[in-house]
């Protein structure tokens, strides 16, 4: 909504109040400014002159001599291009020392050697959105009215000294749609008194009786309709300060009839329509819900196709308007209109609010009927836009109003509790002191002990319940006034559930070795539901009941799929080097038909392709393979304090490549899988060389031990021994390793496979495994002796438990 200060000054005193100091005070109570902005672009020295005389210039055939009367005595000589100036126009004249936008500065000059004393203006050169204007002052200078005063300042006269105010309103705050709405918000704030305007419609004409009838069909849709007669109209343009007010809010003024509609509608906050008289049948309204399929032609010429949520006004033979959202081209206000039927009316909200959408038409109206409008000012406004067209448009109102009600909303009376108030707000408030916050809202109340019985106006829809009330003392007691206070009570220390520490490590492990997380539906297509090994028990796919397409009509039950499809999603867009993980729920049942809620199982799973590192002067690429997917596994669980991990080969796991995929145990609990994607699944899902894993988050959250505690540095040197040995290429290094850390004894502290040779020299079904084994203790230097000796033992077990020879 915006919100023209000076237009706004009208309805209350804003004096000693500037629009920034007002914009800080509505912002303060809860009505949010967004913006103020001020009408003068940079405008000054610029004022109403009369074009006595126009000449074509001697040498130039689209230029014009003017002799201006600016109101300082001498004629003004000025060259000016405009198509339409003319002798006679009242027009905006920048003398010389004036200012225009842009900071242009006019002065004295020559122009094909004539000289010129100043410029003529159009309204784009003072800044003006040209936009909102008339359609006949958008092209050449801006002609203004003949009755202005030569010599009069044009900031006065165009409404450029006016500041605008644009309040971001909430859905419930509809009162404030309109500038006797925002006058009785800001008479709250400031304590000062609202004048609304004069709008007895003074009846000259006949009466109504017998010329216009009303009857309402849809009576939920429709609560009160009400009509006016209005005669001998005319239909030029509206005055200067109407155009200027409708301007300042944003709306383009068009024909008198059609402005003071508008002007009224911001004013009280209340919709209007006028139609011609002629082209209703009868003078007949009925206001019924539309056929299905039925169609109109609307005021901007597009043939409209209705359906039977949508309400309509028609005379009975044919529709003349969808309701409240726009008018039909068949009952159009024209040029040779005399007679308006003048409608207000109160509509349900939710119909309008489903009209507009179906039909992409949202207009001021309509916005203010979806927001619902205050159902006592339908006859107000009614009678202000009759008054309007008879002082402005020369019209004579009949005698009585046209009026249908299938309801009236009343007034509510909402009690307030004193001590809730204050029990609430944490104040002290007297019973005198929240009295004056109702005076200032206009609310009528009356005092019942320590109670108050509020009236809230029909303006005010917003408030219903006591907990409003209080909001409303509280806004405008001022927040900033209401007493900070400690919680009191027992408290506890915040933290961290399990899974969500679990899922926030995850998340910096992951992200600090450079994968990016990505998330995707939980829904997903039956035809992917089978195509990877489960780390859960075997499930039956869970359909949706109402799913959005075939793509998204069941649960998953494994994360892979997804993490493909985001994949080649990529892949397809040139970025062929991706490492993605994701932390989320699979759905398993043991149903055929899901009588029950599936049960959810957090399952951590991740997928690389590409490179891992891209190319650079020092080194080659490299490629995403098997052993680096296992080793971010291996920093990811070092970082969850988990131990005792292995690894077997997994030849069976369903969609994963059998000479490249390895089980994964944790305590010697099956947590998961990781390894390549089986080339056909590759090719299904038209991606290149992928490595996957899939890791069960409730084995995780079993084993894990995220803060281990701190280990203090040790003071003293470890020593490092080589050992090369020469088993059976059966025997895995994981097992080598598990004899080692099992025969070192408490000297050992890490064991590192450092290199594997495979040879037929070194004989049949034979390799080689290099190995570095760390030896340290926290308490004193070790010696040579004590480290051979515990070295010795690693070396008598692998020959015992692996069949190992010491290779030279």
């Amino acid at each position: 909504m915006k919100v023209s200060y000076n237009w706004l000054a009208q309805y209350i005193d804003l004096s000693g109040m500037t629009p920034e100091e007002l914009a800080e005070k509505l912002t303060r109570s809860g009505v949010e400014v967004d913006a103020v902005e001020s009408l003068n672009k940079g405008v000054s020295g610029v004022v109403v002159g009369y074009v006595v005389s126009k000449e074509k210039h001697p040498d130039a055939d689209k230029l014009n001599v003017c002799q201006v009367d600016t109101g300082v005595g001498e004629l003004q000589q000025i060259v000016c291009g405009a198509k339409n100036v003319d002798a006679g126009q009242k027009v905006p004249v920048a003398v010389p020392g004036a200012k225009l936008p842009g900071g242009l500065k006019i002065k004295k000059a020559k122009l094909r050697g004539v000289e010129s004393n100043g410029m003529i203006c159009s309204a784009k050169e003072l800044g003006m959105n040209d936009k909102l204007l008339p359609k006949e002052i958008q092209e050449g200078i801006y002609v203004l009215p003949a009755d202005l005063e030569v010599g009069q300042p044009i900031e006065s006269v165009l409404g450029l000294d006016d500041t605008v105010l644009e309040l971001g309103l909430t859905p419930n705050r509809s009162d404030c749609l309109s500038m006797i709405g925002v006058a009785y918000e800001v008479g709250a704030i400031l304590g000062r008194e609202v004048k609304l305007p004069e709008n007895a419609a003074p009846e000259a004409g006949a009466a109504i009786e017998g010329k216009v009838s009303i009857e309402i069909a849809a009576k939920d849709a429709c609560h009160r309709y009400m009509a006016r007669l209005i005669s001998g109209v005319t239909r030029g343009l509206s005055p200067l300060w109407m155009q200027q007010r409708l301007m300042a809010a944003g709306v383009r003024p068009i024909n008198l009839i059609v402005d003071i509609t508008n002007y009224v509608m911001l004013e009280v906050g209340q919709p209007l329509h006028a139609f011609d008289y002629t082209k209703v049948e009868g003078g007949r309204i009925v206001v019924r819900m539309a056929q299905p399929g039925e169609k109109m032609v609307t005021l901007d010429d597009a043939e409209r196709t209705l359906d039977e949520e949508m309400l309509l006004i028609t005379d009975g033979v044919k529709p003349i308007a969808i309701a409240g959202v726009m008018g039909g081209a068949n009952s159009e206000v024209g040029d040779e209109t005399q007679t308006i039927l003048l409608e207000s009316a109160h509509f349900a909200g939710s119909s309008i609010r489903k009209t507009s959408r179906k039909l992409g038409l949202r207009s001021e109206a309509s916005l203010r009927f979806e927001k619902e409008v205050d159902p006592q000012a339908v006859e107000r406004a009614l009678n202000r836009a009759a008054a309007l067209m008879a002082e402005l448009a020369g019209g004579t109102v009949a005698q009585g109003v046209a009026d249908c009600a299938v309801s009236v909303l009343e007034e509510k009376v909402v009690t307030l509790r004193l001590a809730r108030l204050n029990g609430l707000l944490g104040t002290a408030l007297a019973m005198d002191e929240v009295t004056a916050i109702f005076d200032r809202l206009q609310f009528a109340y009356a005092v019942d002990g320590e109670n108050l019985n509020v009236t809230v106006p029909t303006r005010r829809q917003d408030i219903t319940r006591e907990v409003d009330l209080i909001e409303e003392v509280a806004r405008l007691y001022g927040y900033d006034h209401i007493p900070t206070t400690l919680p009191y009570g027992d408290n506890t220390q915040g933290s961290l559930s399990g899974e969500q520490l679990l899922r926030r490590t995850i998340r910096q492990t992951l992200n600090g070795m450079g994968l990016d997380e990505v998330s995707t539906y939980s829904f997903t297509n039956p035809s992917v539901v089978n195509d990877f090994a489960t780390i859960y028990r075997a499930t039956n796919p869970i359909p949706l009941a109402m799913p959005m397409s075939e793509e998204r009509s069941v649960l998953r039950t494994n994360m892979l799929p997804h993490l493909l499809e985001t994949a080649a999603y990529n892949l397809n867009r040139k970025q062929a080097d991706l490492a993605l993980f994701e932390t989320g729920n699979v759905f398993l049942t043991d149903e055929a038909k899901l009588t029950t809620l599936p049960e959810e199982k957090l399952t951590l799973a991740g997928l690389l392709t590409g490179n891992w590192s891209g190319a650079h002067w020092s080194n080659k690429p490299e490629p995403v393979d098997f052993y680096l997917v296992k080793g971010l596994l291996d920093t990811l669980f070092s970082r969850l304090g988990i131990t005792d991990v292995q690894y077997e080969a997994a030849a069976d796991a369903t969609g994963m490549h059998p000479g490249r995929t390895a089980y994964v145990r944790i305590n010697g609990q099956k947590a998961g899988y990781v390894g390549q994607v089986h080339p056909a699944v590759q090719q299904k899902y038209d991606v290149n060389e992928t490595y996957v894993f899939q890791l069960s988050g409730e084995v995780l959250m079993q084993a894990a031990t995220v803060h281990p505690g701190m280990i203090a540095l040790p003071k003293y040197p470890s020593t490092s021994r080589d050992i090369a040995v020469v088993v059976d290429r059966g025997v895995t290094a994981g097992e080598l390793r598990d004899v080692i850390e099992q025969s070192g004894g408490q000297l050992l502290q890490s064991v590192r496979i450092f290199d594997v040779y495979v040879d037929d020299r070194l004989g049949e079904n034979k390799k080689s495994v290099a190995l570095s084994c760390t030896y340290l203790d926290p308490e004193k230097t070790l010696t040579d002796e004590e480290v051979q000796s515990a070295h010795t033992k690693v070396v008598e077990a692998l020959a015992a438990k692996c069949g190992a020879e010491l290779r030279m």
